[in-house]
């Protein structure tokens, strides 16, 4: 074989490389956003109801506050344990792969959300079925827990050096408005089409997850493994106890993406789940337009995720995060000055300007936490930082909420709490290395192994 031959050769395989990537990298982010969706949809549906319909059905009290109190710690169970989740499926992700235990997650969550729908009420069953739905909620936070590293490392390595990894990153991110979405939309048409107080009103969507959840094993099916665990595959870098090693090399990247959460993860769920409560039973405003604003804030997230995710990739996912905190700080105060007017065009702006803001934050969230750790790691990692703000910031959220206002009438303490979470994203933002421009195939948590780095 000539030269000239050699060469041809060599282009023919780099070209069916290429297209093999591009192939592989359209599939994934299809696959990360529809099993991200469907996560969501699982774990934040259990939000929605239990604002709504679990608290008096399995919290029975002669205080609906307590009810309400009761359902919304159910809903922070969840969260507690998130890092457990990222934990185990952390360990296994780093030792065997991002795509298996994708599909164990997925499973995990889609059968337990389904579950739920067949949880007798307490009235039927008294305590048992309180304790049912519990349990249950504590494998839906499992299952999130290990599902959210995975989801976006899948077009963050197939897409690794195509200098758009915010961007791609920011695709599975948005499963968490169009869950949002899905959640509200199905909980609002089967109440209409069973019923507020019928039986299967609140449970039919729970049972549709394993409709959703047969879909995204489907395309989950048909992805390969990404190129950087392929290479550490076949270097025989795998760790043999993932989530120790990044604690003990990485844990102040594992501090600082769990601190970075704070502002998006806290008021979330104001916007999302509080809302509900606050509006039904402090502003007597009809739940159905209540739902009707967030669904609306949800499908601008859709675009303003995408778009400040791919924002990041040209101005740093480091600026771009501080912009975004600064952004929830602003907006504070002026969210419930509009949502307090009960006028539904305020409230949509109030509802559409959180989201928005939140999103300069959450759409570039994905690469800025997975490029901050080592790919031998970054499964673990990414997942421990992530879901540790579950617990710092996220379920307890809407119960500090309603402790705040019912301890002094006001909605201004709410608005001081979202900014001290602002601020805390916001210090350790800047504290967290910029790492954009980094080779995510590079081991740089080794100092012999550092790779370039954007300052």
């Amino acid at each position: 074989m000539n030269v000239t031959d050699s060469r041809v050769e060599a282009m023919g395989e780099r070209s069916t490389s290429d297209a093999l990537t591009r192939r592989q990298l359209v599939r994934a982010l299809i696959a990360a956003t529809i099993g991200s969706t469907i996560e969501w949809y699982d774990f934040q549906l259990f939000g929605f109801a239990a604002s709504l319909y679990l608290n008096r059905l399995f919290f029975p009290s002669q205080d609906p506050f307590v009810s309400l109190m009761a359902a919304l710690a159910t809903f922070a169970v969840g969260f507690v344990v998130r890092p457990i989740g990222a934990m185990i499926f952390g360990h296994y992700g780093d030792r065997i792969g991002r795509k298996a235990t994708l599909i164990t997650t997925l499973s995990l969550m889609g059968l337990a959300t389904f579950a739920m729908g067949l949880v007798p009420t307490y009235a039927q069953v008294g305590a048992a079925g309180t304790v049912a739905l519990v349990v249950l909620r504590v494998l839906q936070g499992i299952g999130v827990g290990g599902e959210w590293g995975g989801a976006i490392l899948l077009p963050i390595e197939w897409g690794n050096r195509t200098g758009r990894r915010g961007f791609w990153g920011s695709f599975p991110q948005v499963g968490l408005p169009i869950g949002i979405l899905l959640g509200y939309t199905a909980l609002q048409v089967s109440t209409s089409a069973f019923g507020k107080d019928s039986y299967w009103g609140w449970r039919a969507p729970f049972l549709a997850s394993i409709v959703l959840l047969a879909v995204g094993l489907y395309v989950r099916l048909g992805i390969l493994e990404t190129p950087v665990f392929a290479r550490l595959l076949e270097e025989r870098r795998i760790e043999p106890r993932p989530v120790l090693e990044v604690l003990r090399r990485q844990w102040r990247e594992v501090v600082l993406t769990c601190l970075i959460c704070t502002a998006e993860r806290g008021p979330s769920y104001l916007y999302t789940t509080y809302v509900l409560a606050y509006g039904v039973g402090v502003l007597t405003m009809p739940q159905g337009q209540l739902i009707i604003v967030v669904q609306i804030g949800a499908v601008v997230s859709m675009f303003t995720s995408l778009i400040f995710g791919r924002l990041s990739d040209s101005f740093g996912r480091k600026r771009m995060y501080l912009i975004g905190a600064a952004a929830t700080f602003a907006w504070a105060l002026p969210y419930y000055g509009l949502l307090n007017s009960r006028v539904t065009a305020l409230l949509v702006v109030a509802t559409a300007g959180a989201f928005a803001a939140r999103d300069m934050m959450y759409g570039p969230q994905a690469a800025f936490i997975a490029e901050a750790f080592s790919g031998r790691l970054r499964y673990s990692g990414a997942s421990l930082g992530y879901h540790l703000a579950a617990i710092t910031a996220g379920g307890w959220a809407p119960i500090i909420a309603a402790a705040l206002f019912r301890a002094y009438h006001s909605t201004v303490p709410i608005s001081l709490y979202i900014m001290a979470c602002a601020v805390v994203s916001f210090v350790s933002a800047a504290l967290l290395k910029e790492r954009s421009g980094a080779d995510l195939a590079t081991e740089y948590d080794e100092p012999a192994r550092v790779a370039p780095a954007l300052s």
